[in-house]
């Protein structure tokens, strides 16, 4: 078996956290083939991007209200559950319209599955990931909103990051979030990226949030929407049932991909 790349060592180990909510060091080193001092180096590494704490011989998954990953570690998460959402979410986009999409790797795959059957679309975004997949395509105009670049998830925010929503009516909008919840509501993990996220809403005709399971059921620190200013949430075949019944009991539509 060839020896894993370091990315790929960081997605099997965030994996098993996410199933089991701790790893052991040497089960790891076993499973990935690679030394202890490789795994230690693996985990210091997430570690500092916040995905977990290490403990004596491993460490535990963590998920304070205000987490927020990296954006290339986040992308490299949950890629099969992401890409078939935004699948899904690209099946809704219809030219002629024009389309708000927020920051977030499930975002990002929504622009890298952008029908290319689309001759006329206007797509507004807060996004630099998103603006740059979707430069190459010959029938979108992509407009950035401006404003101040947060460096983490690569996207813009106040001071400026709303005053071109202001003047927007969109048809729709894609949105990621930090977490979704049948009392709560949308939430995310940074107060000044949801100010323009309900800027955005307040933006759009219709509101369609994208977010994988892991969203599902969580609560972050800073409120986006209630369930009753959005219109649609896309998650993914793995989100607890007894949760989508709660959801779709509130009155959201919630489409599994």
């Amino acid at each position: 078996m060839p020896a894993l790349k370091a990315t790929e060592r960081h997605q099997q180990i965030m994996a098993q956290l996410a199933a089991q909510g701790r790893v052991d060091v040497m089960d790891l080193a076993d499973s990935l083939m690679v030394s202890t001092v490789t795994i230690r180096a693996d985990l210091h590494f997430l570690e500092k991007s916040q995905v977990l704490r290490r403990i004596r011989g491993g460490a535990i998954a963590v998920r304070p209200s205000r987490y927020e990953r990296p954006v290339d570690i986040n992308a490299a998460l949950r890629s099969a559950e992401k890409n078939a959402i935004a699948a899904l979410a690209a099946e809704m986009i219809r030219d002629g319209e024009t389309v708000i999409m927020d920051t977030g790797s499930t975002v990002a795959a929504l622009a890298n599955a952008f029908p290319r059957s689309l001759t006329d679309i206007a797509v507004v975004t807060n996004s630099l990931p998103v603006a740059i997949e979707l430069v190459d395509h010959a029938g979108a105009t992509v407009i950035v909103t401006g404003g101040t670049l947060r460096p983490r998830l690569n996207s813009l925010i106040s001071p400026f990051g709303d005053l071109i929503l202001k003047e927007i009516n969109a048809d729709i909008a894609f949105m990621s979030c930090a977490g979704v919840d049948p009392v709560k509501g949308f939430t995310n993990g940074n107060w000044e990226e949801a100010e323009i996220k309900k800027a955005m809403i307040k933006a759009a005709g219709r509101v369609v949030f994208l977010a994988d399971h892991t969203k599902i059921g969580h609560i972050a620190t800073a409120r986006i929407a209630m369930l009753d200013q959005v219109d649609t949430l896309i998650t993914d075949s793995n989100t607890s049932a007894e949760i989508l019944r709660d959801l779709r009991a509130a009155g959201l539509e919630v489409l599994v991909a």
